[in-house]
């Protein structure tokens, strides 16, 4: 077998879409951009929705949004992608990083609460896998914290406490207590990049809760502002009849989504739900081959929470990092592509650069080192997936 690690799940209704955008003469920000804004906004039971080039860009247009920049803190697990520390090295504002839990690559929530000083301004969670963090328990600690925090904004004064801004690249679709990631955080923010549940190609999203005090429709104003170079008004707006003219209030930036992109993401919304599905069909499958093994498996589902089924990060029991590294090889060489999630960032040299040290995380360094991802996506079939777990078996035996 040849199996990939995580191709896209395109068909004709995401085809479709795309050619009504290229015959509609619009494919740049426009209608289909903003009806997918709308849906998003539907499907996750939020206030409003902005889409962008990436989720990478979603983070680093809210923490602008908010003001927040030199002089401030940012509190982020050590592990993650660099996508979450880098936005707060983009804005000016200083890392703060913090261990995982010992058994889950969440962070360490006493960790998180020692963290924050009256330079906290945001924290940065991060659902990794689509495993969605312990927000009630951040909320907790961020209350607990609350007289520390010092507003230098109208927005954060609207708060009056730390603001939390989800890294939910992974999470579009899971859900904790009832409610869907994009509820849970202040602000949310997607990836519908190549390899995510949905996507668009390249692009991003993010989506925020109402909150007493804070105008929505300015802050999506914000957005648009940040997004198309300082620009009072979009293309869209600007081809009203008399309406050319506009002003640059900001020199600022350009990472909007365009109509076709938007195109993908309202066929692949269309058929969200069994795509989420068949991925809960496979972490099944993998659970019934690994009950047992040397395989601890990622607990996707439970009392109050879904996953969104994104990643499958297998920890492989009594094997080193080195060992790690050789069964990738051997099981490429069966033809199954893997990968691992992540590098905590103390690893990577920018943070190194930093002053940022490994030996400070030491929990993320353990989860790291025997950790494999394992594909997982809605067109991944029983008998590849019975492949996968009967290969991995096989070589585990070796070590």
């Amino acid at each position: 077998m040849n199996i990939p690690f995580s191709p896209p799940d395109i068909t004709d209704v995401e085809i479709e879409e795309v050619i009504a955008a290229l015959k509609s003469g619009w494919i740049t920000t426009g209608p289909k951009t903003k009806e997918f804004e709308r849906q998003i906004t539907e499907y996750c039971g939020s206030e409003k929705t902005v889409c962008l080039s990436a989720a990478t860009t979603a983070l680093e247009m809210t923490l602008r949004v908010l003001g927040i920049g030199k002089g401030d803190e940012v509190i982020v697990p050590a592990y993650t992608y660099t996508a979450s520390c880098s936005v707060i090295c983009h804005v000016g504002a200083t890392p703060v990083m913090v261990d995982s839990q010992e058994d889950r690559e969440e962070m360490d929530y006493s960790k998180m609460a020692e963290a924050i000083t009256e330079k906290t301004k945001a924290i940065i969670p991060v659902d990794i896998a689509g495993i969605l963090c312990d927000y009630d328990r951040i909320f907790e600690v961020i209350e607990a914290k609350k007289d520390l925090f010092t507003p230098s904004n109208e927005i954060q004064e609207a708060f009056n406490r730390i603001i939390v801004v989800a890294d939910s690249a992974h999470g579009f679709g899971a859900i904790q207590n009832g409610k869907k990631s994009g509820t849970l955080a202040d602000f949310t923010c997607f990836s519908f990049h190549a390899v995510k549940n949905l996507t668009t190609a390249e692009g991003g999203a993010v989506t925020w809760k109402a909150h007493d005090g804070v105008d929505s429709e300015k802050v999506y104003k914000d957005y648009q502002i940040y997004s198309l170079h300082g620009q009072t008004k979009d293309a869209l707006e600007k081809t009203q009849k008399g309406s050319w003219e506009y002003d640059i209030l900001i020199p600022a930036y350009k990472c909007n989504m365009t109509d076709v992109q938007a195109g993908i993401g309202l066929g692949q919304l269309k058929r969200y739900d069994s795509l989420l599905a068949r991925r809960h069909e496979i972490v099944k499958r993998y659970e019934e081959h690994f009950r047992g093994t040397r395989v601890i498996m990622p607990e996707h589902t439970g009392e109050n929470h879904t996953s969104s089924g994104h990643l499958y990060l297998a920890r492989l029991r009594d094997i080193t990092l080195e060992e790690r590294n050789e069964i990738i090889i051997k099981m490429e060489e069966a033809g199954i592509s893997t990968n691992v999630h992540y590098k905590p960032l103390p690893l990577l040299t920018a943070y190194k650069n930093l002053g940022f040290d490994i030996k400070d995380y030491p929990n993320a360094y353990h989860l790291f080192e025997n950790e494999i991802s394992l594909p997982i996506y809605s067109t991944l079939s029983d008998e590849e997936v019975d492949y996968i777990c009967r290969n991995l078996l096989e070589i585990l035996e070796d070590y």
